[in-house]
């Protein structure tokens, strides 16, 4: 009997309207307003502030500052992650069933998503994530091969457990030190100069982002992108986890066959928050009295607790959309967050553009002039901004902007951007 393929191998084509899973939409469109409530603070403030916040904040913002902490810091940047390797388990599964080639076409996803990245990171906004998915991405490649899908989570939990003894032993070191006299003369001397440092960084910061022209701003961005890119690498772990779960979620279709599932995401749903719930809250309330700059077991305590409500809650937060896109009521509503998700990168970015144009000199110049409350407020309503404007964007193109670019350059030729009128 012949092995010849009766039909040739698929070439390598966007996904078409009806393969995507609306659920993977809404999701992303909900992970875009966590991650600005978050960003906000660090658009519209020195990055030195999140190490050492002022101590003298009014209530409204210590209440916000609370809030967010508790509710969306470390769950939502985990949520984009978790759905990045669920996208990779997808795109993989469906060049496979279509045997079509995977590798060098998602290596070329990758090298365009790095330019945007870097695009986005030197000329827009130094907190740009989508350079470090792009090159953690490529470390994706290496569980191809992986037959059980329960060894992604193996691996996962190898990057979780990594990360916290790393910061353990980093934090246990430092502190046997200043248990020594001569050496904790020497840490004591090292962090003090690091709060100067962090001072003098912090006025450049003020000058250029608040006065200073559009090369000052650039200037400053590339400086700043120098310390924050050691932030980077020790988020590069706990991105990988979040990378595997969704990977597994991937492998193991959960989002195919919810019905099947329900049970299975209920259980995650209510251990996911009552785990994270209240880990986040401890760890809000510790770092409210340590801050961020000095290595305490205190701020080691925090970060654990940060790290492992960031993984739960995140899982709770879709398990809670997953369910909720079952219920007719609800799946009514939450269609509506489905075209923010569907053009992501698009809204990702504009939400740079817009909040840089608001809070830098070379825009409206509010920098360094809008509370943690205030800017919560202004985070709300320039999401509540998007749901409309991507509504009528997707009721008349099939891409986002940047989404269009992104493809047109993967597959190296213009995709068609308007829909039909059919299709309307």
């Amino acid at each position: 009997m012949s092995t010849t393929p009766t039909h040739p191998p698929a070439v390598a084509a966007p996904v078409a309207q009806e393969e995507r899973i609306q659920t993977l939409d809404v999701l992303r469109g909900f992970a875009l307003f966590g991650i600005l409530t978050v960003n906000m603070y660090l658009f519209s403030h020195p990055f030195q502030n999140y190490l050492l916040p002022p101590s003298d904040l009014p209530w409204y913002d210590q209440a916000a500052k609370l809030l967010i902490l508790a509710l969306s810091e470390g769950k939502f940047y985990t949520l984009f992650s978790l759905l990045f390797g669920l996208g990779f388990a997808i795109q993989l599964e469906r060049a496979r069933a279509r045997g079509g080639p995977f590798v060098p076409l998602y290596l070329r996803r990758l090298g365009v998503l790095l330019i945007f990245g870097l695009i986005h990171a030197f000329f827009i906004w130094i907190g740009d994530i989508l350079s470090l998915y792009a090159i953690l991405g490529m470390f994706l490649l290496l569980f191809t091969w992986v037959k059980n899908p329960r060894t992604l989570l193996i691996w996962a939990a190898i990057f979780w457990i990594a990360l916290q003894l790393g910061s353990f032993a980093l934090t246990g070191l430092v502190m046997w030190g200043r248990s020594v006299p001569e050496v904790a003369v020497e840490i004591d001397a090292s962090f003090a100069i690091q709060e100067e440092m962090f001072a003098i960084e912090r006025e450049r910061a003020l000058a250029a982002y608040g006065s200073g022209t559009f090369w000052d701003v650039t200037v400053q961005r590339a400086r700043d992108l120098t310390t924050i890119s050691m932030g980077s690498l020790a988020m590069a772990p706990m991105v990988m986890t979040m990378f595997l779960i969704g990977a597994y979620i991937g492998r193991r279709g959960l989002l195919r066959d919810v019905a099947a599932h329900r049970g299975l995401f209920r259980r995650l749903l209510l251990g996911g928050f009552a785990l994270g719930i209240p880990a986040n809250i401890i760890a809000a309330l510790l770092i409210d009295q340590t801050g961020r700059a000095d290595l305490s077991w205190s701020l080691a305590a925090a970060n654990f607790l940060l790290s492992l409500g960031g993984i739960t809650q995140s899982i709770a937060y879709l398990s809670g959309i997953v369910l909720l896109c079952q219920s007719l009521p609800w799946s009514r509503w939450l269609a509506y967050l489905a075209p923010v998700g569907q053009m992501g990168l698009s809204n990702y970015l504009f939400q740079s553009i817009v909040c840089t144009l608001i809070f830098y000199s070379y825009g409206l110049g509010l920098f360094n002039q809008v509370g943690i409350a205030a800017g919560l407020l202004l985070a709300i309503v320039i999401y509540a901004t998007q749901i409309p404007i991507s509504h009528w964007w997707m009721a008349r193109f099939r891409y986002g902007p940047a989404e269009w670019l992104w493809r047109s350059l993967i597959y190296m030729r213009p995709q068609i951007m308007r829909r039909s009128a059919a299709a309307r």
